[in-house]
């Protein structure tokens, strides 16, 4: 599907809009969709996504300036239609083979009223694209901006709705007042937030990057870490079972252990059979997640801090400890600690840590930290943010769909 992403300027220019478009082009090409960016400023950043840049359409063109110094005043002048129609020319003569064109604020804000007026002219048009308007900002909703806007064309362009088209909100507050400005019900009206890439904020390592794919820990809630080797005293068979109690309230939950079997005991291989038995008789094969399974490469400690970002928690059932690292460097990424109660744990963490019976009743567990996370306020948004606030989440729930639906009109 081709389509095509309007906005006033693109990447590497530095504002909202403009990461936001920088993300929905990443996220629609690698779903296999050929994207084209249209901008009056930018350069292309990514191989695959071409930027054409026209200063046209450019919302700080010295030609748009002093035709929205006039404008501003209440005065339409022939510049306007000049303007007004060279854009046409060019919506004319680079859309017709896009299937879908998503113009970024250009139909809501009065940055460039000749754009708003030569895309309300054309969109109509046999051959044109299908028009989604996707509104960041209104200007007849923002106090900055009434001095700017008069009831008449082209001003009211910005508060009329566009028959065939779709409109795209950014929040429930936008939608309520978009509306109101237009008339609608809100039912009429998509909403679909802005996101963060969890791969590019916690800047983590491509391996990182490759195995949480490939085990789908992104969209584990919550995610559990246990960095221990596969020996006996580590307990693990004990989170297994903490594990499937858990689930039974927490369907999507999931446990990555991180270490490999101990290297210098024979008999730790079949310790690991056993657990990897044990995880299948559970049915846990899709909550559950040994490395060990996945790859036999050294897993240097920045890969291991990458998934204590990623993790929710630190789940560390030991029988018996020297000292507990794992407790600190959980400390350090500001996660919730669920561990055994044995001494070298409340020696290192006191009071602020959640301990648990080594040999006690894995469902008493399981609530126990059910509770304990669900009263915790930072930790509730943490999970919300991750869950709902993710763009590859938001892409393949709202995008997407979006566009295909858009397709079979």
């Amino acid at each position: 599907m081709k389509i095509a992403l309007f906005h006033y300027s693109a990447p590497p220019i530095i504002g909202g809009v403009e990461s936001v478009i920088a993300h929905h082009a990443r996220l629609m090409t690698a779903n296999g969709h050929r994207v084209t960016i249209f901008a009056g400023r930018g350069e292309t950043f990514a191989p695959a996504i071409p930027v054409k840049v026209f200063p046209v359409l450019d919302s700080k063109n010295p030609e748009a300036l002093t035709v929205k110094s006039e404008l501003d005043k209440g005065l339409l002048s022939e510049r306007f239609y000049s303007l007004c129609d060279q854009i046409q020319e060019l919506l004319n003569n680079e859309l017709p083979d896009f299937d879908v064109l998503i113009a970024h604020n250009v139909t809501s804000l009065n940055k460039s009223l000749p754009l708003t007026a030569a895309l309300c002219q054309n969109y109509r048009q046999p051959g044109f694209p299908r028009l989604i308007r996707w509104h960041h900002d209104l200007a007849w909703s923002s106090p900055r901006y009434r001095n700017e806007l008069f009831d008449q064309y082209p001003w009211d362009l910005l508060r009329k709705k566009w028959a065939d088209t779709t409109d795209v909100v950014v929040s429930q507050a936008r939608r309520q007042e978009l509306a109101q400005l237009m008339g609608l019900s809100a039912e009429n009206i998509s909403v679909i937030p802005n996101g963060v890439d969890l791969f590019s904020f916690f800047k983590f390592n491509e391996q990182t990057i490759r195995l949480i794919r490939t085990l789908n820990l992104s969209e584990m809630d919550p995610l559990f870490l246990l960095p221990a080797r596969l020996i006996p005293r580590k307990n693990i068979e004990f989170a297994l079972q903490i594990m499937k109690a858990f689930i039974v309230n927490n369907p999507n939950a999931g446990l990555l252990i991180t270490g490999p079997e101990d290297p210098h005991d024979p008999e730790n291989a079949l310790y690991r059979q056993n657990l990897m038995r044990m995880r299948n008789e559970m049915g846990l094969q899709n909550t559950v997640h040994f490395l060990a399974d996945v790859t036999d490469d050294f897993l240097p400690d920045e890969i291991i801090s990458d998934f204590y970002r990623l993790a929710d928690a630190l789940l560390f059932p030991s029988f018996e400890e020297g000292f507990g690292i794992p407790l600190i460097e959980a400390g350090f990424e500001n996660i919730p600690v669920f561990c055994s109660d044995i001494p070298v744990f409340h020696e290192i963490g006191g009071e602020n840590l959640n301990y648990f019976d080594p040999n006690g009743d894995p469902s008493a567990v399981a609530k126990m930290i059910d509770d304990r996370l669900d009263s915790e306020m930072t930790f509730r948004w943490s999970r919300n943010a991750k869950n709902n606030y993710r763009w590859e989440s938001i892409y393949r729930s709202l995008i997407e769909p979006l566009i295909t639906e858009e397709r079979k009109k």
